[in-house]
């Protein structure tokens, strides 16, 4: 009789033994599935930048502009001149991310040199596309090149306006002779200065890519003459592409022309960026 009482005293532990088991692993919001359910899906990726490789750069600017931008090339032996309007590429890792090349011509008058850097920017940040990390990039050549800041919009104080026709709203009486008094120990400010513009200063460029800004460089002079560097700097996309033109005036007092240095050089830059938009 006592062997018949305990069998069902072990059945019914067996059964809250299972009722709690299957409480365990049903999950009720509390398990692995329940935390995955609760984060929101992952981020996209930035987009990519417009270009995944750059063109040749050495065979990108027609000898016509060749022979303009290095005149004194026409006057140098057949071997030598075919040489200057080749060009000497850059020596890059990986021409799928920066490519150049150089020209230069020398003559006993004067010396031209030519040279183009094209940079296809990439981010390696998920967060920050290519084009945002070459705004970074470009940014970063502007300030280099000492650009002046635009001038900053400035708004008159506004005075706010006075209750009219109500009691009180007078205003302080002046004192007889105080005005008159007043006047003539006022010291005026002195007019600031501002020096002339040529309108040919380095500047940010508002007709090329989609920002651009030009440098001129004039040096102190030496034994050689004075040599100006005009550099043109603009940035489509992801790519940044770079034209430097120095023109050197060997024995002369006289500067190169700042004027015929930046035509050539926007020139050059603004069929550049029309090959990028091929």
């Amino acid at each position: 009789m006592q062997r018949q009482a305990y069998v069902p005293g072990l059945t019914a532990l067996a059964a809250v033994l299972a009722l709690g088991l299957t409480g365990c692993t049903s999950g009720g919001g509390t398990g692995v599935d329940a935390v995955d359910s609760k984060a929101g899906p992952a981020a996209a990726p930035a987009p990519p930048g417009r270009y995944r490789t750059l063109f040749e750069p050495c065979g990108s600017v027609p000898q016509a502009t060749l022979r303009d931008l290095l005149p004194g090339a026409a006057q140098l032996p057949e071997q030598e001149r075919d040489q200057a309007y080749r060009g000497t590429a850059a020596v890059t890792y990986d021409t799928d991310r920066r490519v150049g090349c150089s020209w230069k011509a020398d003559t006993p008058d004067a010396s031209h040199r030519l040279r183009l850097d094209i940079e296809r920017v990439v981010s390696y940040d998920s967060a920050v596309s290519d084009d945002d990390r070459a705004q970074e990039v470009f940014s970063g050549k502007q300030v280099a090149a000492d650009l002046p800041e635009p001038p900053k919009p400035t708004q008159a104080p506004q005075t706010p306006a006075s209750p009219t026709g109500s009691a009180g709203s007078t205003a302080p009486a002046t004192p007889a002779g105080a005005e008159s008094a007043g006047a003539g120990s006022a010291d005026p400010s002195p007019t600031p200065t501002v020096a002339p513009t040529t309108g040919l200063e380095p500047r940010v460029l508002e007709d090329l890519g989609q920002v651009a800004f030009l440098d001129d460089v004039l040096s102190a002079g030496g034994p050689n003459g004075r040599h100006r560097t005009v550099s043109v700097v603009f940035r489509t996309s992801n790519v940044i592409v770079t034209v430097e033109y120095v023109e050197q005036k060997n024995g002369s007092v006289e500067p190169p022309d700042s004027q015929e240095l930046q035509e050539k050089a926007r020139n050059l830059a603004r069929l550049l960026a029309e090959r990028l938009e091929e």
